[in-house]
């Protein structure tokens, strides 16, 4: 496997010299092979690091090499990654160093990337089918035509509006699936929050990079929600309505809106999951919600150690216990639970993060755990987390561990209750 990166052109190069080598985030640099590879899926896009210079590997001498040779003198290179898309879990953070003081990356899941006479490959594993999220089947030519018949048919529903933009501006998967009427289709409700997630991507401090969406800046209507919903449960292919978007802040500071508008639901159809991605942080709020007849909710966390947990999601009023309460909850009352684990190389797999993350499935509260490529630089993350020790047993062998857990499902995202 060759290493591949680029000039400032974009123009990609295959160097016939050093071999590719990815980062395990925890001070480790490793040489990509055929063993700790997949071939590139489709769905997924080859992203240039701005400011950021490749890593290599020398073969020879078994090492890392820092200072690649330029492909023509002065040339400055650029370290190139690889994002993925829904159904593949990243096992490597590809490995490269900064040109100087550089700025930090933006919010998406950056994967080590190798070339091998002229095709791609990336430090990756498939865990769930990805024909519903490939972005191939998405983006057609009948989404314009599907967002115009909609928009005449709820003219007066702000959400539609919102989510057109969110589908053709952002390109999101969750929010075109509400205008081709199949699987999970978001309906956001919330302009605030609980947390400041470090990654999270509608909202970032000026003096961060930019978050990637725009977040929802109005609170809907019992009726928009319903009057957008419904149709969705009653005739789409494998329907889902999930609350709690990447274009809004903590759906749980809605509850009462929520709650009523599942009541109504629920009273015109029976058919279809609904479901709710949130940070369980109000236990009180997702009670209403189990009784008002949510069938499904999906928690995120990165970690399930408290002073981890505190440093990335920056919760406002409450806790890792809380969560925990919550998911306690959510399993009493019957819902299909996820835990939707932020994965990062050199931080999930670490032993006494694993510990800490089967202690809590131990406890038979979580039917799934959803691995989640956190979409961030990782140098600053790492930053910003209480430093990590113990040994790294790497993500195929953390997944290869969960897989083992008996009444445990993984995957890359919600499933249809059954």
């Amino acid at each position: 496997m060759q290493l591949l990166y680029a000039d400032a052109e974009g123009t990609l190069y295959e160097d016939p010299d050093y071999e590719a080598a990815g980062w395990n985030g925890a001070g480790g640099t490793l040489r990509l092979t055929g063993e700790n590879t997949v071939t590139l899926p489709e769905g997924a896009d080859l992203v240039l690091l701005p400011g950021m210079a490749p890593v290599g590997w020398d073969q020879g001498k078994k090492k890392p090499v820092k200072d690649i040779k330029r492909v023509q003198a002065g040339d400055r290179l650029y370290a190139v990654a690889a994002t993925l898309p829904a159904g593949y879990t990243r096992t490597l953070l590809p490995a490269y160093r900064p040109h100087g003081k550089a700025d930090m990356l933006g919010l998406f899941g950056y994967t080590a990337v190798a070339a091998r006479d002229g095709e791609f490959y990336v430090a990756a594993v498939q865990t769930d089918e990805t024909y519903k999220w490939n972005p191939l089947v998405y983006n057609d030519l009948t989404l314009p035509k599907r967002i115009k018949s909609k928009k005449k048919d709820l003219p007066k529903n702000r959400l539609v509006e919102h989510l057109a933009g969110c589908a053709q501006e952002y390109h999101c998967l969750t929010a075109q699936n509400i205008f081709y009427e199949r699987w999970e289709a978001g309906i956001p409700v919330s302009p605030g929050c609980n947390a400041e997630c470090l990654g999270c991507i509608s909202l970032q401090p000026s003096e961060c990079c930019a978050a990637p969406q725009q977040r929802i800046k109005f609170v809907p209507t019992q009726a928009e929600v319903v009057e957008l919903a419904v149709p969705h449960l009653e005739k789409g292919v494998e329907p889902i309505i999930s609350f709690g978007q990447g274009c809004e802040g903590e759906p749980l500071l809605q509850a009462d809106l929520i709650a009523a508008a599942i009541r109504e639901m629920r009273q015109r159809t029976d058919r279809g999951t609904i479901n709710m991605n949130t940070n369980a942080g109000d236990t009180a709020a997702l009670e209403k919600l189990c009784q008002a007849g949510l069938d499904a909710v999906r928690v995120s966390m990165l970690s399930a150690r408290p002073d981890v947990y505190e440093a990335y999601h920056r919760p406002g009023g409450f806790g890792l216990d809380d969560v925990r309460r919550s998911l306690a909850l959510a399993r009493r009352c019957e819902l299909n639970v996820s835990v939707n684990l932020l994965v990062m190389p050199g931080l999930t797999d670490r032993k006494e993060e694993t510990e800490a993350l089967f202690e809590l499935f131990r406890e038979g509260w979580v039917d799934m755990v959803q691995l989640r490529n956190l979409n961030i630089d990782p140098y600053h993350l790492f930053r910003q987390l209480p430093p990590g020790k113990g040994e790294v047993l790497g993500i195929r062998k953390l997944i290869e561990s969960l897989c083992s857990v008996s009444g445990l499902e993984v995957g890359n995202y919600t499933h249809p209750r059954k």
